[in-house]
């Protein structure tokens, strides 16, 4: 009886605490809330929802635009400095002017492992880096035309973007100036302590709180996907410090819109791929998991909407957060902005939690043990007591696609959108997004984070999906698949889920043609050493060692390749590189490309053999299981005691990021 009075007591005493700070502050984070009534553009000339079929999609004037500048004056650039003369593959770059193929690149899985993964993948093809620069890969990023993401990889594209597209290094790391490092030692939910009553961690949930509840003061329903992305904001973009991490000295990322990315200097000057970030949904009220059929969304710097043939209609992202019906207002000032917050785009596309939130108890399958499971079931009861929300366990977006399509449109009568984590679905990584026939794209990269299997690889099952989706659903409004092993195990036992694997590099007479896939999945280190880049979704928070190794490890496998039946990278992956990323331009492959495709290519007719990647460790181990960053705290606790070990702390990290 006394136990359980004590647990009563502190549960008060927390729920006054948070609460007084929840609606008590009156700061910079109460700029996540939208504007209502916000006068709305005119519609004399038709509806604020453009609509089209598969068969007539047409991109938003913008993106065109965009699209055009980037590869009419930043990309050839590009391809000279990472192709040179392009006599290392053994072709003619003056030959190759004006025919350069257009690239994608798709991001996905969830959680932290993808956005660490994603980085240290996208740092080995930057030709920023030195080192990858050096070994031929570093380049690729550079002649992307578009770059989409979801979940996980959202969180990269958001911190890289919303920072005006700093180097891997500096984004990860910091650069000493205006970009502080992503503080992933401080954890998602619980930053402080694994205590509910840390002061801390109950100033850091009343900020989030008040800006949950300021966009809820404003009539918009809110759920558990606002208070996930306001964390998500302080861990990824801009304005957060470790100085002011527990005070509302800044407003934490709110305020940042994804409609206003559009202002950044490089974004206006073309240097940054056109981004995609790519989220699931349900339809609306049903409770009901995702399907194949499921309306699958994209959001861009200009636009919200799917180009999935049943719904097939865009809004303009700034007017996000509007109720339309058949794409008109209520009134002329019935509109709303601001709805589209940097962070709330990143948390909708990234709030993997949603299968496994119990909406009546609050129960979210989070680690009990370091405070994760009490720091969410402690939000989520302060949510519900005090907002009101549709569905707690999805973003609610208001649906500006009423009346649209009904036949064929499962939300065409709802007022609601129930949007979902980007791989709900299991196409973990956005490739549909990609393959989207007005984009018209020939080489497609793939950054594979996924944990599929028993010790978190990725074993095809996103690619898998994909090819599913567009035979079944999108036929007609995306490019084909090009062949891929048709079954996870397959995917296993030929091993392209171990090492760089490039598909589609035979278009097939008579057939729709599909573009190059190099697909470069989370893998183990080459040289058979321990992988730390396996974890769970639910790491929610890594030292400052662990993210040097992860980073690390994940850059090298990038800069790799592999070669058959040995431990050791391939000295010619970067020139295979060039080859498949150039390929859709040359008349014929060159004989040095015809030995790369050889080696990289998956052939149906004769698929490769797990046996040519040897020696990996499988296994997961920790790299830091003693906690760096505890030690590194109690220094901070401790300034002038043991100083040497300060430096000792500093140096050690920075032997194991190769990357830097």
């Amino acid at each position: 009886m006394t136990i359980l009075t004590l647990q009563l007591a502190l549960q008060i005493i927390l729920t006054l605490t948070s609460f007084l700070s929840f609606t008590l502050a009156q700061n910079l984070v109460d700029n996540y809330a939208p504007t209502i009534n916000a006068n709305c553009p005119n519609t004399s000339a038709g509806p604020l929802v453009r609509t089209f079929m598969p068969q007539t999609q047409v991109l938003n004037t913008s993106e065109t635009e965009y699209i055009t500048s980037r590869e009419s004056n930043t990309i050839p650039n590009a391809w000279s400095n990472w192709l040179g003369n392009a006599s290392d593959i053994e072709y003619n770059f003056q030959d190759l002017q004006g025919k350069f193929p257009r690239v994608g690149i798709a991001i996905g899985g969830d959680g932290l492992r993808t956005a660490q993964y994603g980085a240290g993948a996208l740092s080995g093809l930057d030709w920023r880096n030195d080192t990858a620069r050096e070994q031929g890969t570093g380049g690729l990023l550079q002649v992307a035309s578009y770059l989409a993401a979801s979940s996980g990889g959202s969180w990269l594209l958001g911190s890289l973007l919303m920072n005006d597209w700093p180097s891997l290094q500096e984004l990860v790391y910091g650069n000493g100036a205006d970009l502080s490092s992503w503080m992933l030692d401080l954890d998602l939910i619980v930053p402080s302590s694994a205590l509910l009553d840390d002061a801390d961690n109950q100033a850091y949930w009343g900020s989030i709180l008040a800006s949950v509840e300021s966009k809820n003061n404003n009539g918009v329903p809110t759920s558990m996907t606002d208070v996930w992305s306001r964390m998500v904001s302080y861990h990824f973009l801009n304005g957060t410090t470790r100085d002011n991490f527990y005070t509302n000295d800044t407003s934490h990322g709110a305020g940042q819109l994804w409609s206003q990315m559009s202002l950044l200097p490089n974004f206006q000057n073309n240097t940054m791929p056109f981004p995609i970030v790519a989220v699931d949904s349900r339809q609306a009220g049903s409770g009901l998991a995702t399907t194949l059929n499921s309306t699958v969304y994209e959001i861009t710097p200009f636009e919200f909407g799917s180009w999935d043939p049943g719904l097939s209609a865009m809004l303009p992202l700034r007017l996000a957060g509007t109720y339309l019906t058949n794409g008109m207002p209520a009134n002329t000032s019935a509109c709303v902005t601001g709805f589209d917050q940097a962070s709330f785009v990143m948390g909708t596309s990234s709030s993997f939690f949603n299968a496994a939130l119990n909406v009546t108890d609050g129960d979210f399958g989070f680690d009990t043990e370091d405070g994760e499971e009490g720091g969410m079931n402690f939000l989520f009861n302060q949510l519900s007591s005090h907002t009101q929300s549709d569905a707690m366990d999805a973003a609610n977006w208001p649906n500006p696609f009423k009346g649209i399509n009904p036949a064929t449109f499962e939300d065409s009568s709802s007022d609601w959108l129930e949007l979902l984590d980007g791989g709900s679905n299991l196409e973990q990584t956005p490739l549909s997004s990609l393959l989207v026939n007005a984009r018209g794209l020939d080489v497609i990269v793939v950054i594979d984070g996924s944990a599929d299997d028993s010790n978190n690889w990725p074993n095809g099952t996103s690619l898998l999906t994909t090819f599913e989706r567009i035979t079944s659903v999108l036929s007609s409004s995306h490019q084909p698949m090009p062949p891929i092993p048709g079954t996870a195990q397959l995917f296993a036992s030929t091993a392209v889920n171990m090492r760089p694997t490039f598909f589609g590099c035979e278009v097939i007479q008579n057939q729709p043609g599909y573009p190059i896939i190099i697909y470069l999945p989370n893998a183990p280190p080459l040289d058979g050493s321990a992988p730390a880049t396996n974890t769970a979704n639910t790491q929610l928070s890594y030292s400052s060692l662990f993210t040097a190794v992860f980073i690390n490890q994940a850059f090298e496998n990038t800069l790799g390749g592999f070669k058959p039946n040995t431990n050791l990278p391939d000295p010619y992956w970067g020139r295979c590189l060039k080859c498949a990323a150039i390929d859709r331009a040359v008349p014929a492959r060159s004989d040095f490309c015809a030995q790369c495709f050889q080696q990289y290519c998956y052939d149906p007719t004769h698929p490769p053999n797990s046996t040519e990647v040897p020696g990996r460790q499988l296994a997961f181990v920790d790299p830091d299981p003693d906690g760096l960053d505890k030690v590194e705290r109690w220094l901070s606790l401790n300034k002038g005691t043991l100083a040497g070990l300060i430096i000792a702390v500093v140096l050690v990290i920075a032997g194991i990021i190769g990357f830097m």
